[in-house]
């Protein structure tokens, strides 16, 4: 029997610097710092963020009222130091419009409490950056 919480990407090398990246279901994303047509893994990174707490907040508000304007964007100052390469300053930004209306209204006023519940208790992406979880790297 499989631990349902456990989590799994592989990636296997395409190119020099370009990676096929599958997840257990088998679907696939291509990425890499020299794909001319493909995500860094630093926007992959930011993606994560932008999206873990979207679905968050969509399926939140979306129990009052669909939006008719739903977007997410993250922003961050990629810094090198004497530690290495990081990512600071790290900012998401959500623009969420609903139809006028007691249920427009309603998700309207959800969406405060929402964002706030997904930063501070359900984004795991967000959330596992903010701890500071440790990787451990090894090889084969």
């Amino acid at each position: 029997m499989s631990d349902p919480s456990h989590r799994s990407v592989t990636i296997e090398r395409v190119a020099e610097g370009i990676y096929l990246a599958r997840n257990a279901r088998g679907l696939e994303l291509r990425f890499g710092s020299k794909d001319p047509d493909g995500f860094t893994p630093v926007e992959l990174l930011l993606a994560a963020i932008a999206g873990c707490s979207a679905v968050d907040v969509d399926v939140v508000t979306g129990r009052r009222s669909v939006a008719t304007e739903f977007s997410a964007r993250v922003d961050a100052q990629a810094v090198r130091d004497d530690t290495g390469n990081v990512l600071r300053d790290i900012e998401l930004t959500f623009r969420v419009r609903f139809p006028e209306g007691p249920e427009g209204d309603a998700a309207r006023a959800m969406v405060p409490r929402a964002v706030a519940a997904s930063h501070d208790r359900t984004c795991t992406v967000s959330r596992t950056i903010e701890a500071g979880v440790p990787v451990t790297v090894r090889v084969e």
